[in-house]
């Protein structure tokens, strides 16, 4: 097993330039490592290098230009996060309200376990759900302001209450063991089919974590390809073996999902403050070019176009 041993700023910097990168401040470049860490700016190498076999940049490559890259994917990521989180509370809110209609605002209602799919293969993960939940209001009910409100003043916290203080991924979990009807009354606000929002949850959710965490996303992959829709065609994204090569397992899979989840005004300022991001990489780019950025991220070029097209997805019933 090969052994990464500690390396301090000087070598970081000696290492960089036997690679090829140009380096004109040192001290500049020194306190971007330091701040930034070595490990995640050297994740943004790939596009700046001659291949992936020939591990040395580009001819011309700068410090500066790797770390543009680098601010470029947090600022995307800082948008994207804004509206992920804006889909989260509106998710959070349909689901509290729907199941709270339904079943009941206390816990003692809400919680039961008939309340979801009677399907035997789908027991387990209901009962571990709601040993989550009952956990969360446990640890919860005296932590955080509304839940102890709630807990203190009424003698219970109601689902729309509880709903903030649950992860993305158990409320996304949550729907997927919801009873059929349930499923569809939810889906139909979003005017998705049921079982295509059984896949775009945890797309979302994962998105979310990666977000919350600021790993690389402008060339993350999903684990699970989405469906053709209606903005692959009116787009007309390229194939390649009768499969769209963009917006199936990559960021813009994520943007078409949103387009879906987000009202149109939000979804039209989150294309805007995209492009501002990515007209300021463009300015910043010398030895790559935009379009690069873009294919890595699954954009086709007139990816902005989206946000002119108007929702007309038909439902299943």
């Amino acid at each position: 097993m090969i052994v990464k041993q500690f390396k301090n700023l000087d070598e970081q910097i000696e290492i960089l330039r036997h690679k090829g990168l140009i380096i004109r401040n040192e001290k500049y470049a020194k306190k971007i490592l330091l701040r930034e860490n070595y490990f995640f700016l050297n994740g943004y190498r790939h596009l700046f290098l001659i291949s992936e076999t020939n591990k040395v940049y580009k001819e011309g490559t700068t410090f500066e230009e790797l770390y543009s890259l680098f601010l470029f994917d947090r600022s995307f990521r800082n948008v994207v996060f804004k509206y992920l989180l804006v889909i989260e509370n509106n998710l959070k809110s349909i689901i509290s309200y729907q199941l709270s209609k339904k079943y009941g605002y206390r816990e003692r209602d809400y919680l039961k376990e008939n309340n979801f799919t009677n399907a035997p293969e789908k027991q387990a993960q209901i009962n571990d759900l709601l040993k989550k939940m009952k956990r969360q209001i446990r640890v919860n009910g005296s932590q955080h302001s509304a839940t102890q409100h709630y807990a203190s003043n009424y003698g219970y916290i109601p689902l729309w209450i509880l709903v903030k203080v649950l992860s993305f991924g158990i409320v996304s979990e949550m729907y997927q063991i919801l009873k059929e009807e349930d499923q569809k009354e939810i889906s139909n606000i979003y005017q998705i089919n049921d079982d295509t929002l059984k896949v775009y949850l945890p797309i979302l959710a994962n998105y979310r974590n990666l977000c919350a965490h600021e790993d690389i996303l402008y060339e993350n992959k999903t684990q699970k390809a989405i469906d053709d829709t209606v903005y692959h065609d009116l787009l007309k994204i390229p194939k390649e073996n009768e499969e769209f090569i963009y917006g199936k397992t990559d960021l813009f899979a994520l943007i078409i999902i949103m387009k879906q989840m987000l009202d149109k005004e939000d979804f039209k300022n989150m294309v805007l403050e995209m492009n501002n991001v990515i007209e300021t990489l463009n300015y910043n780019l010398q030895t790559i070019k935009i379009n690069d950025v873009l294919n890595r991220m699954g954009f086709p070029l007139n990816w902005k176009d989206i946000s002119r097209i108007e929702r007309s997805i038909e439902i299943d019933e």
